[in-house]
């Protein structure tokens, strides 16, 4: 992000805020007029995206401090069909407590007109409408307020500061027991222990899933250890029993994936109180220096004591006996970690930190928003991989990972039958089921769905949920509780006995445009220092590339030049057309341009980008991107 004094291009005014409606502004609908003299930040995301909640997050703090003068709009642009739902985009809104207005943008008209290629993509405007910024990925609040702070100075200097209130209107709560529960999990006796993650707690109700028995935690977001009524959480999901062997060893007999903390917590059930297992309470960068903690026992990114390595949005927990350890699905950077609760210590187990479907050795597999797990009687892992609509099986042991149900980022739908056929929405549960089937709580398409690995056969067990997001089977083992997150809720949903329903709902594609390419273009990020800044070459090259895709075939890895040639095969591997996602990371280190400082303060910019290409014959033959500093 340049410095408005170092502007040196034409100045561009912002195109004006098309949509379909708008939420949280007491229903006004809003223009650039409107919000002229206010500096305003559009937020371009999509609720199935974990970057773009990590982004939403990260701008809690902003808004707060800049009240007076920065506007955030959210303007939602979706990637799956159930995304386009108003009501959907209503709850989303309400479960992830969205603090700003809101444009939802289901035709991407918005999103056309500022050219966003990746979610999240960030753009500042100033008081008088022109475009100052234009970022995709997260990390960029440090910039954005130091940008912020500029613009300050120089419009009240203009008199073209506006000070006061901002447009957002808070939505009417939600009232009852559970608010947006994620997962849930049996208890020794039959209670059932509810992650409600709207509440920022965790609930504990008597075997019929209705009546309460205890609350644990404050309701507060916040990381606070300690009693059950004083402990804080921020948004949990995945919850683990340990096995009692485990739990009478290390003190507790819970593990909870405590998401919007990056943090494993441990829940004593006798009395309730919450310990910090794993992480720092920082998120997880990638190819940020400071992920590892320093300490007196070695440490990597890969493993180390649990509470010195940062996590990143850990979304469900399971004990894993091949692993004798809990398994992670670390949605944040699609990976798989352990948690050793007797040693305290943490690994990645999978993943590579890329996002896509790729399975073969469990290290170097790609996955896609991890979200839901499940241990099966024989000892195998089920996963379901929500980005790429996927329900894969890993087997620790041989340390591989195979994909059952799912064809990659950009297919879903519901559809039945074969498995290498039917396609599944942004299923977030999965429950290995005593028979060897497998339950899928299908997100986004309301249902839950069954997989048959003995038959290779997908079939629908019931449809009409709002938003399923766990699962587990009922003491009878003839029904499934599923958590009925939407809809505030568990459901109690009976397993078939004999042949289950079969689906047709079609196939869909995101509709994301994707930029075209030649089969071989030169890839080019654009980096200019801040003002008063140079390039910082004395300990080493001061920027970095890094580029991956599904489909490459030349042009991978990490390198120090910013230009690259990058040549994609025209199939991607899914074989459905020639669209691929291309990841690209770039990094520049720059410092004071005065050669009377002694000690130049330095600054490491970095973004990422996941860009849909189509690959044609005859297409351009550069793609340029802009790395702000």
């Amino acid at each position: 992000m340049t410095s408005p004094s170092a502007r040196t291009q034409p100045r561009v005014r912002a195109s004006e805020l098309v949509g379909r409606g708008w939420l949280n502004t007491g229903g006004r609908e809003l223009s650039l007029q409107d919000l002229r003299g206010k500096i305003v930040l559009l937020d371009f995301w999509t609720f199935c995206c974990i970057n773009c909640l990590h982004v939403i997050d990260e701008l809690r703090e902003l808004e707060e401090r800049y009240h007076d003068v920065l506007v955030t709009i959210g303007v939602h642009s979706p990637k799956f069909v159930h995304e386009a739902d108003p009501d959907a985009l209503v709850a989303a809104v309400e479960r992830y407590d969205v603090a700003h207005p809101v444009l939802d943008d289901p035709e991407l008209v918005t999103w056309k007109a500022y050219t966003a290629r990746a979610w999240p993509t960030l753009v500042l405007i100033d008081p008088e409408g022109y475009i100052v910024g234009h970022m995709a990925g997260e990390g960029h609040t440090p910039n954005i307020a130091a940008t912020v702070e500029q613009l300050v100075a120089e419009h009240e200097e203009k008199g073209t500061l506006h000070r006061g209130s901002g447009p957002y209107v808070p939505p009417e709560p939600t009232a009852g027991l559970l608010k947006f529960p994620a997962k849930a999990i049996a208890l020794p006796g039959g209670n059932l222990l509810v992650a409600d993650a709207g509440h920022h707690r965790l609930v504990e109700l008597a075997p019929d899933g209705e009546t309460l028995v205890r609350t644990i935690g404050s309701g507060a977001r916040g990381r606070t250890d300690g009693p059950a009524d004083v402990a804080e959480l921020n948004e949990p999901n995945g919850l683990c029993l340990l096995p009692g062997e485990v739990a009478g060893e290390v003190g507790y007999d819970v593990v909870v994936a405590d998401t919007v903390n990056h943090l494993l917590r441990g829940v004593r059930l006798a009395d309730g109180h919450v310990t910090t297992l794993a992480g720092t309470g920082e998120q997880f960068m990638v190819g940020a220096p400071d992920n590892v903690e320093p300490g007196e026992e070695p440490a990597t990114e890969d493993y180390g004591p649990a509470r010195r390595v940062r996590l990143s949005s850990p979304w469900d927990v399971t004990w894993s006996t091949a692993a004798n350890a809990v398994v992670v699905a670390m949605a944040g950077h699609h990976t798989l970690w352990t948690f050793d609760p007797a040693a305290g210590f943490v690994a990645r187990l999978g993943g590579t930190m890329n996002e896509g479907l790729v399975d073969g050795e469990l290290r170097q597999a790609w996955f896609a928003q991890p979200s839901g797990l499940s241990v099966g009687a024989d000892g195998r892992l089920w996963l379901a991989d929500s980005e790429t609509s996927a329900l894969r099986l890993v087997d620790v042991p041989a340390g591989t990972v195979r994909t059952a149900v799912g064809q990659g980022l950009f297919d879903f739908g519901h559809r039945d039958g074969a498995a290498a056929e039917a396609l599944l929405q942004h299923p977030l549960g999965v429950a290995a089921l005593p028979g060897g089937q497998v339950a899928v709580a299908d997100t986004y398409n309301g249902a839950v769905r069954l997989y048959d690995p003995a038959t290779g056969q997908v079939s629908t067990v019931a449809t009409g949920l709002a938003e399923p997001s766990g699962l587990l089977v009922d003491d009878d083992g003839a029904h499934l509780v599923v958590v009925e997150s939407a809809a505030h809720r568990l459901t109690r949903v009976p397993l078939p006995e004999g042949a289950a329903q079969l689906h047709d709902g079609g196939a869909h594609r995101t509709h994301r445009p994707a930029t075209e390419v030649a089969p071989s273009f030169t890839l080019r990020v654009v980096f200019t220092p801040p003002a008063g800044k140079k390039l910082d070459d004395r300990f080493g090259p001061s920027t970095q590339l890094s580029v991956s895709a599904d489909s490459l075939v030349a042009g991978g890895g990490t390198g120090t030049e910013l230009e690259r040639q990058v040549t994609l095969s025209l199939g991607s591997l899914d074989g459905h057309d020639e669209q691929t996602v291309l990841s690209v990371t770039a990094k520049a280190a720059s410092c004071d341009d005065d050669p009377a400082i002694e000690f130049p303060a330095c600054h490491l910019a970095a973004q990422d980008w996941g860009i849909p290409v189509r690959v044609v014959e005859g297409g351009p033959e550069e793609l340029v991107l802009n790395l702000h500093g």
